[in-house]
């Protein structure tokens, strides 16, 4: 007997941006049921985004839907894009009513809040999970690693920092040395981290910060957007007097052809991250 192959619809969006092309772009399966967590991997490596969302009837009555989150690589806890590109989909097809203003998504590492600041086009935020530290590592490994020299870093200790998703920050002295860096030699920067990371390296501007993300661990060179790094990258900031005020703007992905603006307000010990999402296309994957 033939095998009838199931449609998988799927939404293309770019988030992080108003501009078509622009940004990070996300699939979005918005009804992933029969799917297991093998074809989900091979559907999110087929699709070769950083990162694609399927979605399942929410198992907490505090959540609108169970969100999985998948890079060409491996699973994530948590991760920024996929969240507020998948939040974004649910609202504009209806799965959530359109007029919404909080909801909270479930994913493997808890309910995350969801804010909506509505109009036209809506600016959607989350919730930032709570944000750890760990080591740190020497400006002049990290220099090394980067192919920069020791004078192109900050006078601040490069330090690792979660919300889901472990982050090396390195801070650098202006965005043109951001531009210049070469990760080739990252594995230098393991030492006694066990799990994947990303390297996070930016600069302080008058709006916030300007950034790029590498992270090879999670099957992706290069990130043009990256939410979950997003808060901490604030709480590193003001750790270090590094930012002032309540609000910064992260620009990252520019040196990749597609420019992302992450938005971070900032209230006591809550930080959110927020920004626009463009819809590009939608398609359907017959399984």
């Amino acid at each position: 007997m033939s095998h009838v192959r199931r449609p998988y619809r799927y939404r293309l969006v770019d988030v992080f941006t108003t501009e078509l092309f622009e940004g990070n772009p996300l699939a979005v399966f918005t009804d992933a049921h029969g799917l297991d967590d093998r074809a989900m991997q091979l559907i999110a490596r087929e699709l070769n985004l950083s990162e694609t969302t399927f979605c399942f009837p929410a198992t907490r009555p505090d959540c609108v839907a169970q969100v999985r989150i998948f890079t060409v690589a491996k699973e994530l806890m948590f991760a920024g894009h996929p969240t507020i590109g998948t939040s974004f989909v649910l609202l504009d097809d209806g799965l959530v009513p359109r007029n919404t203003s909080n909801f909270a998504l479930e994913e493997k590492i808890g309910p995350v809040p969801i804010r909506v600041d509505p109009g036209e086009r809506p600016l959607i935020w989350l919730r930032t999970p709570p944000i750890t530290y760990g080591p740190t590592r020497s400006r002049a490994t990290c220099a090394a690693a980067l192919g920069l020299g020791l004078d192109d870093l900050l006078d601040i200790a490069p330090q690792f920092a979660t919300a889901g998703l472990p982050m090396l920050f390195i801070p650098l002295k202006d965005p043109g040395v951001v531009d210049r860096a070469h990760p080739e030699r990252l594995a230098a920067l393991r030492d006694d981290m066990a799990d994947p990371f990303g390297v996070f390296v930016f600069a302080p501007t008058p709006a916030g910060a300007y950034s790029r993300m590498f992270a090879p661990d999670f099957g992706m060179p290069e990130d043009s957007g990256t939410g979950s790094a997003t808060g901490p990258l604030a709480s590193f900031m003001m750790r270090h007097g590094l930012l002032t005020g309540s609000r910064m703007t992260s620009e990252q992905g520019t040196k990749m052809g597609r420019r992302s603006m992450l938005h971070v307000v900032i209230d006591g010990d809550a930080i959110d991250v927020g920004g626009y999402v463009t819809s590009v296309a939608t398609g359907e994957l017959a399984l």
